[in-house]
């Protein structure tokens, strides 16, 4: 639990840098954050290079690795029609396209802003970063009462990159792959989903 209050810490700590403009506007927050990006994944894969036995655990859960998107798809859907069995707003297309965001913030809420409007924009937006600190804060508590796949299966495409740490640390290595296929299926899947939900 200290390990998440610290994440959700920096995070209250990073907006509250960001909303008094303390970080000069000529710095590109979007290389600098692929840029750590790019040295998380490099340092996930050397821990992994460096686990002689994980390989063959890998082998040895070969089917779940294929159930964890597929599991993240219904689970979410089912989540999309519980939320709509007792809320009214926001429904129909809208409500089904930000629960298709899986996290992916960057585009599900540009996306849904081009085509529904900036309220629901900024709805697709507030969720799916939720879904992401969600599972950055709450990991722990997930492992501990639903298993070591809940947790990337409540991270969504972003299980693959940002999540994708604090998941390693409470699932264990073996976890790895599957956590990295989840994200990479379901971000190529968003784009996919979402546009065919607003093509009706």
């Amino acid at each position: 639990m200290r390990s998440s209050l610290i994440i959700l810490g920096v995070f209250a700590f990073g907006i509250l840098i960001g909303l008094l403009s303390i970080i000069p506007s000529s710095i590109d927050l979007g290389n600098l954050s692929m840029t750590v990006l790019y040295m998380l994944m490099f340092l996930v894969g050397i821990s992994l290079g460096l686990d002689k036995h994980i390989w063959e655990q890998i082998r040895q859960m070969n089917i779940k690795l294929l159930l964890i998107p597929i599991t993240t798809l219904t689970g979410t859907a089912i989540g999309i029609v519980a939320y709509q069995l007792m809320f009214s707003y926001p429904k129909g297309a809208d409500l089904y396209a930000i629960g298709a965001g899986f996290g992916y913030y960057s585009f599900s809420s540009i996306y849904i802003n081009k085509v529904s409007g900036e309220t629901m924009g900024i709805i697709a937006l507030l969720a799916n970063i939720s879904r992401e600190v969600i599972t950055l804060v709450f990991t722990p508590v997930i492992v501990k009462y639903f298993g070591k796949i809940a947790p990337i299966a409540c991270g969504g495409a972003t299980t693959s990159d940002t999540t994708l740490p604090v998941i390693l640390k409470y699932t264990g290595k073996e976890y790895v792959l599957g956590s990295v296929l989840n994200g990479i299926i379901l971000t190529i899947l968003v784009p996919v989903i979402i546009a065919f939900i607003y093509s009706f």
